[in-house]
């Protein structure tokens, strides 16, 4: 069994409440759902939630939706405490929340790269990075190595590195036993420093293998993120209008 489990934190940090602003009628984890169940190859897809407010919010829409601990440290913590409520699944996929234009296919990707024996977690890389992502510490870039691991995440990057590093799509793979490993240890120092979770993979020896691809997507972090998704939601609706 496969399940993708989307933690959905409503007080995030830089942009508290993101998860339910209002993205083109509709509110914004609203899309991020509605494109992880358009996947083939989960069989189930689950909302973990921290509020009563984000339950009342989506009262209208027909999703699985989990209650977890006001408390975790990470959205792979929150994955966790929901995957512990379904021993069968085999393959647990973390689907950030904050990603309105996921494309399902990349689930689908992910999930065949976790099919393969000696892959315990993996992670999607994408090739698309412009200057401007570069320069924006929100933007996490990832180096790998010739075997295509991650061996590096980082929020700035020097001169030096730009050639080799890629924009890290914030989607993870795990294998049941592993993703339990992982919530089990403690906060590494670099995870602290960096507020990247998968420092904490790295920094105990668990492989991460990465996906490349060639997907767009674009993650909501601050007020100006998302303007340009309500565009780009915007321009593919009147495309759409336009088609029929």
């Amino acid at each position: 069994m496969n399940i993708g489990i989307v933690p959905a934190r409503l007080n995030s940090t830089r942009l508290p409440k993101k998860i339910l602003m209002d993205l083109c009628d509709k509110p914004m984890i609203a899309h991020v759902m509605e494109k992880a169940m358009q996947s083939k190859k989960l069989d189930k897809v689950i909302l973990a939630v921290d509020s009563k407010e984000t339950i009342e919010k989506l009262s209208g829409y027909d999703y699985e939706i989990v209650m977890t601990s006001e408390d975790h440290n990470s959205g792979t913590d929150r994955v966790e405490e929901v995957a512990n409520k379904f021993p069968e699944a085999k393959i647990v996929i973390n689907i950030q929340g904050d990603e309105p234009l996921l494309d399902s296919k990349m689930i689908d990707d992910l999930i065949c790269l976790m099919e393969e024996p000696d892959v315990e977690m993996a992670t999607i890389l994408s090739k698309k990075l412009t200057v401007s992502d570069l320069l924006n510490p929100n933007v996490v870039k990832a180096i790998m190595d010739e075997d295509h691991n991650a061996v590096e995440f980082k929020r700035n990057v020097f001169d030096l590195e730009i050639g080799g590093v890629y924009r890290h799509i914030g989607m993870y793979g795990f294998k049941r036993n592993t993703l339990s490993k992982f919530t089990s240890l403690e906060i590494s120092k670099r995870e602290s420093e960096r507020k990247l979770e998968q420092m904490r993979a790295l920094d105990n020896d668990i492989q991460i293998r990465a996906m490349i691809t060639s997907y767009e997507t674009l993650s909501i972090d601050t007020q100006e993120d998302f303007k340009k998704v309500e565009n780009i939601l915007k321009n593919i609706k009147s495309d759409n209008l336009g088609n029929k």
